[in-house]
């Protein structure tokens, strides 16, 4: 390598260097966004860039059992986005296990399997919860794209002392720059309204307004135009789930033979879920020596 090219390289190495240092530090600076072939994709805040996801962790949409009101909601709602349409930032809440994020998932892999030739890609774009305040760089960087682009925060709270809710309240609604129009964001969390009871509560005891203080909380949750709500499921809902992947998987095992098995199953899990499920049917295919 001659010289020139081998201080090129260093260069380059060197720039990518200040530019991890400086996000590390709380400047977020400005990413030059590559969109490939991938249908999904990782951001990685330390690089400024997109990492594409070849083979996305998903279920097909018609085994998840027991959220068909949610699913319908959730895919109108999508559907509309894709097609260019107005939709709705989504809120996925609720109890643990019961296929939040595994809907949005199947969701935007239906709509991909549907789609038109016309119709603009729709790509799936995960953030972690740790890169929120990254946001603007990432959607400067999505901003006139042709495609439509959904990101998802799976898991999305905040601590007490964690204050970069507001930016993710600025980019979902109200911010000078505001959302591009060819972007969604989904978010799923436990919780309706994304922050700790103690936390409104130590805001709401401070404050000159009481009153303002729980609304500057609760706001964020509003940015959200539509909220699904996932409750702990019965115990048909749990055989539903439980038959249909047996039957997905054809795993050669009798109906009663599996309820008796899953009953006590998820009295040792503690209770009935759609992660308990197919975790029990993981099981039952393993020793009749089936991969799933």
């Amino acid at each position: 390598m001659k010289k020139h090219e081998q201080l090129a390289a260093i260069k380059s190495v060197l720039v990518e260097i200040s530019g991890q240092l400086a996000r590390l530090n709380g400047d977020p600076g400005e990413a030059e966004i590559e969109i490939g072939a991938a249908h999904a994709y990782v951001w990685d805040m330390a690089r400024g860039a997109l990492r594409p996801v070849t083979k996305i962790n998903r279920v097909p949409l018609d085994l998840l059992q027991g959220i068909a009101r949610l699913r319908d909601q959730l895919f109108v709602n999508t559907e509309q986005f894709a097609k260019g349409h107005a939709a709705n930032n989504v809120l996925l809440w609720g109890a643990k296990g019961m296929g939040k994020s595994s809907l949005v998932k199947a969701v935007h892999a239906e709509i991909i399997e549907k789609a038109q030739p016309s119709d603009p890609r729709l790509v799936l774009i995960e953030i972690h919860r740790e890169d929120i305040e990254s946001l603007p760089v990432l959607l400067r960087g999505l901003a006139g794209r042709p495609e439509r682009f959904i990101l998802f925060c799976d898991d999305l709270s905040f601590s007490e002392q964690d204050s970069s809710y507001k930016s993710l309240k600025s980019v979902l609604d109200g911010g000078l720059e505001g959302r591009p129009a060819n972007v969604l964001f989904y978010a799923t969390s436990n919780r309706r309204h994304l922050l700790p009871r103690n936390m409104i509560e130590n805001e709401q005891a401070t404050a000159v307004n009481p009153g303002e203080a729980i609304d500057e909380k609760v706001s964020l949750s509003d940015r959200f135009g539509l909220w699904l709500g996932f409750h702990n499921c019965d115990q048909d809902t749990f055989f539903a789930m439980i038959e249909g992947y047996v039957r997905h998987y054809a795993i050669p095992v009798s109906e009663a033979d599996w309820r008796k098995r899953a009953v006590e199953w998820a009295q040792l899990r503690g209770g009935r879920s759609g992660r308990v499920a197919i975790q029990f049917v993981r099981q039952l295919a393993g020793e009749h020596g089936i991969s799933i």
